[in-house]
C-alpha cells in the first residue's frame, strides 16, 4: 500500500471513529427532551457523556487536520464549498460545550431547561451538518477545474446534503438509545430500549441508502459484500434489542457505521471530492496528496503519536465504564459533577 493510499484509509478510520464515538453523545443530547421527563433523568442522561464527549470530538479535529496535513487541495476544495455550513456546525458545536459547562454553573429549573435546550439544539445542528458535509464530498459538489465552486454560497447543499444530516442524525439517535440502555437502570433504561426497538429498523435507512449510492457510482465486489453486512446488521441490533441485549445491541449498531464507513469510503477511492459539473474534474487522491516525504514524516509521527491516544482513550472508557442510576436528592449537590462533567 502506498503512503497516498495509507493517508487516505487514515482520514476514513478518523471520521468513521468520530462519527461512532461522537455518535451516541450527539444521540444522547438529541433524546433529551424524548427520554429526559424529569429533571433527575436528564441528569442522568448528561452524567453518561460527562467524561467522553469532550474526548470524543479530539477525532473531529484530528480527521479534519489529517486531510489538510495530508491532501491539501481537498481541503482547499472543500471547505471553501461549503463554507457557510462548516460555519453552522461549528457554531452547534460552540454552543454545545458552552452549555454543557453552564448549565451546572446555576441550579434553577429555568436554567437547567434553557441550557438543556441548547445542548440537544447545537448537537443536532452539529450532527446534521457534518452528515451533510461528508456526504456532499462522496457524493459531489459542484467544483470547476481549479477546484471552485460553482454557483452561489449554498450551492451543493441540496438534496445529497440532506441525505447525509439525516443519515448521521438517524443513526445518532439510536446510537445514543442504546448506549443509554446499555449505560443506565432503571425508567431511562426502559425508555431508551423502547425507543431503539421502534426506531432503529428505519433510522438506519438514510445511512445504508448514501453508502448504496456511492457504491453504485464506483464500488466494487468488496464494497457490496461490507453494503450487505450493513444492512443485515439492523435487523440483527432490532433483534438483541427486543430481548434486552444491549451490549449486543451496541455492537450490533455501531457494525451498521463501520461497515457503512467501509462501502463508502471504499467505493469513493481514489476521488476524495466527485465534481457534479464534469467527472472530468474530479479532484483524486494522487491530486490532492502532498509529497512522499512529507506523508513519510507524518506516518512516523502518528506511529508514535496515535497509540498513546487510543490507549488514552480506551483507559477512559474503562474507568467510566459502570452502569449509572439516577440519585434525584443528590443530583444539585455541590461538586457532584466532577471535572468536565454536564450535571
Amino acid at each position: 500500500m502506498d503512503l497516498q493510499t495509507l493517508w487516505f484509509a487514515a482520514v476514513a478510520v478518523l471520521w468513521t471513529g468520530f462519527l461512532l464515538l461522537e455518535g451516541f453523545d450527539f444521540g444522547v443530547a438529541g433524546l433529551l427532551p424524548v427520554i429526559g421527563r424529569r429533571p433527575a433523568d436528564r441528569h442522568l442522561m448528561l452524567r453518561t457523556i460527562g467524561p467522553l464527549w469532550d474526548g470524543n470530538e479530539v477525532w473531529l479535529i484530528t480527521a479534519t487536520g489529517a486531510v489538510f496535513a495530508a491532501f491539501p487541495a481537498w481541503y482547499a476544495t472543500w471547505l471553501p464549498a461549503l463554507y457557510l455550513p462548516f460555519v453552522v456546525v461549528l457554531l452547534g458545536l460552540i454552543v454545545r460545550a458552552v452549555a454543557f459547562e453552564w448549565r451546572h454553573s446555576h441550579h434553577d429549573p429555568r436554567w437547567d431547561a434553557a441550557w438543556t435546550r441548547v445542548i440537544t439544539g447545537g448537537s443536532l445542528v452539529a450532527a446534521s451538518g457534518v452528515g451533510a458535509a461528508l456526504a456532499t464530498t462522496t457524493l459531489g459538489l459542484p467544483v470547476d477545474g481549479d477546484g471552485i465552486r460553482v454557483g452561489g454560497s449554498l450551492a451543493g447543499v441540496g438534496w445529497t446534503a440532506l441525505l447525509g444530516g439525516l443519515a448521521v442524525v438517524g443513526f445518532s439517535m439510536v446510537h445514543g438509545a442504546v448506549f443509554l440502555a446499555l449505560k443506565t437502570d432503571g425508567p431511562v433504561r426502559l425508555r431508551a430500549r423502547a425507543f431503539a426497538r421502534r426506531w432503529s429498523p428505519v433510522a438506519g435507512l438514510p445511512l445504508l441508502l448514501w453508502a448504496g449510492l456511492v457504491h453504485l457510482r464506483g464500488g466494487t465486489p468488496v464494497t457490496a459484500a461490507l453494503w450487505l453486512l450493513a444492512a443485515a446488521a439492523v435487523p440483527v441490533t432490532w433483534a438483541q434489542v427486543r430481548a434486552d441485549r444491549e451490549a449486543r445491541a451496541f455492537a450490533g449498531w455501531a457494525a451498521v457505521l463501520l461497515a457503512s464507513a467501509a462501502t463508502v469510503f471504499g467505493a469513493a477511492y481514489p476521488v476524495v471530492l466527485p465534481s457534479t459539473v464534469d467527472p472530468a474534474f474530479d479532484l483524486t487522491v494522487a491530486a490532492a496528496s502532498v509529497s512522499d516525504y512529507t506523508l513519510t514524516v507524518m506516518t512516523w509521527v502518528a506511529a508514535v503519536g496515535l497509540p498513546v491516544v487510543l490507549v488514552y482513550q480506551t483507559w477512559t472508557y474503562w474507568v467510566f465504564r459502570r452502569r449509572l442510576t439516577a440519585e434525584p436528592e443528590h443530583e444539585h449537590a455541590p461538586g457532584t459533577a466532577g471535572a468536565g462533567a454536564p450535571a
